[in-house]
């Protein structure tokens, strides 16, 4: 990890920007504290840093009043990283198909989320390895939003996160319906139940598959972009419990 920047937000949170490689990333970090603290991922669509930071920013500011460190990286084909053609195109399928009130078939989803995440979680592991080897930062981890599918295998294959937030926002392949039977750590899902978007009865289904002895389902009314302000609060509340 090489940070290529810092500024001390208004607040007293410290944000850097760093590389991992070719991956570009960012960390808030609380005003200075006594002791390390733990760790939220922040996930967001695969929209480009810049274009999510407003609402990153925020997010990582909120958690840095409850005493979280926060980092994100960028997704692949995402932002100023290489264009990933096979990703353009499954995107432009799922377009046309979505514009043309078409069901969006496996095969987009497939070929849409399948092979994103296959690239994405290790590119989020060893984002995590380094964050973690810094003094100021400790587990356990949690995480937090983005595309529910990059959510999903993070908490079959990665054991130091412990708890997460998912947003039931976006497709997910079948496969990942049988992964999501393999998360065992405490879940808070959250539903809009008006997404266009998003099928919500097989948001219920994903939901009912988790293995989790602690899950819970907070459903608001509204489309994609109107979660409720204290919908955040009540994610920062479930974190305290289980990352504190």
């Amino acid at each position: 990890m090489h940070f290529t920047s810092e500024q001390r937000l208004d607040d007293g949170v410290l944000e850097r920007e760093f590389t991992l490689g070719e991956i570009p990333g960012i960390l808030w970090t609380p005003a200075p504290a006594s002791a390390p603290v733990p760790l939220i991922l922040l996930g967001h669509p695969p929209l480009g840093l810049r274009k999510m930071y407003p609402r990153l920013v925020a997010r990582a500011r909120h958690c840095a009043a409850e005493g979280f460190a926060t980092a994100t990286i960028e997704l692949p084909g995402s932002g100023d990283r290489p264009r990933w053609p096979a990703a353009e195109q499954a995107r432009a399928d799922l377009r046309r198909a979505m514009e043309a009130g078409e069901p969006v078939g496996d095969e987009i989803v497939d070929a849409l989320i399948l092979p994103l995440v296959d690239k994405a979680v290790p590119e989020w592991q060893a984002a995590l390895d380094d964050v973690l080897s810094l003094p100021e930062i400790d587990g356990p981890v949690g995480y937090s939003g983005g595309v529910i599918s990059i959510g999903i295998r993070l908490a079959v294959v990665e054991p130091r996160i412990s708890a997460a937030v998912l947003f039931a926002g976006s497709f997910v392949p079948r496969a990942l319906f049988e992964e999501a039977r393999q998360v065992t750590i405490p879940l808070h899902v959250l539903l809009q139940w008006d997404d266009e978007g998003n099928d919500r009865q097989a948001a219920l289904d994903l939901f009912d598959a988790f293995s989790s002895q602690e899950k819970s389902l907070h459903a608001h009314l509204g489309g994609h972009t109107g979660v409720p302000q204290f919908a955040g609060d009540a994610a920062a509340q479930f974190f305290t419990r289980h990352l504190k």
